[in-house]
């Protein structure tokens, strides 16, 4: 790797780093640059994983220091989603995503609606800790996120965010704190499957996870001290331009231009 890859690796990562803490599709910006670094699609999948699990180690010690961290409510989450993201991870290994994708692009949309006209439920938690048991629906719910997130990774916050808000009645901050922890074990299983199948490039990844694990400390604070209302506009943003992405209209708006 030359060295000029390095400043633009980490750069890459921070950016991706903040934005999977407040919200999630931070792959959206790293993915393009390990495979514009040469890398095969299904290699820089793999890659990105490395920086995603250290990037949420960071985030989830910066949520529980500032104890807005469910402990509980996370662990009991993860075991689905840990589940589902060994299938997922397989499945990306011999499909093709880009029906995938565009799919989940017209789902944000819709997402985009929700997130728009009915904020009270993004920005007034009703649950801080979760104290009993999830249904069998919940369980479903995340075991099927943790397929997605282990299948492509890009969006996968903006799914779990909007599982544990509508779903649980988390606030953002807390919802955030309690993604991050889902996030960190399903990338286990992942990057295991990536591992085991030569699909990982370990020097390009820890560069990348320098990147990551300062923004996601930036990205923990940010949300904690700036509240749900900032939170919210963050992920209204991030959506649109997911949706866009997945959806091609960024790359033909740079068609025309």
């Amino acid at each position: 790797m030359s060295w000029h890859f390095y400043p633009l690796l980490v750069g890459a990562g921070f950016i991706a780093g903040f934005i999977n803490t407040l919200a999630g599709s931070g792959s959206a910006v790293t993915l393009p640059v390990l495979i514009f670094m040469g890398l095969p699609a299904s290699v820089a999948n793999g890659t990105n994983r490395v920086a995603i699990l250290l990037q949420n180690v960071v985030a989830v010690e910066g949520f529980r220091r500032r104890e807005v961290l469910d402990a509980r409510g996370a662990v009991i989450l993860s075991i689905p989603a840990f589940l589902g993201s060994l299938l997922g991870a397989q499945i990306s290994l011999v499909l093709n995503e880009e029906l995938l994708r565009r799919s989940i692009g017209v789902v944000m949309l819709l997402m985009l609606v929700v997130v728009l006209l009915r904020p009270r439920r993004w920005l007034r938690g009703t649950l801080e800790r979760m104290l009993g048991w999830p249904t069998v629906m919940q369980w479903l719910l995340f075991f099927v996120i943790g397929i997605y997130g282990g299948f492509v990774q890009v969006g996968v916050g903006i799914w779990l965010l909007a599982g544990l808000v509508l779903g649980f009645g988390y606030d953002l901050v807390r919802a955030n704190a309690v993604k991050v922890t889902i996030v960190l074990c399903f990338t286990l299983a992942a990057l295991a499957v990536f591992v085991l199948n030569g699909q990982v490039q370990w020097r390009e990844g820890l560069v990348l996870a320098v990147g990551n694990m300062l923004g996601a400390w930036v990205g923990a604070r940010f949300a904690v001290e700036q509240g749900v209302v900032w939170v919210r506009r963050v992920l209204v943003g991030i959506v649109v331009v997911s949706a866009a992405h997945l959806l091609g209209v960024l790359e033909w708006l740079a068609q025309l231009l």
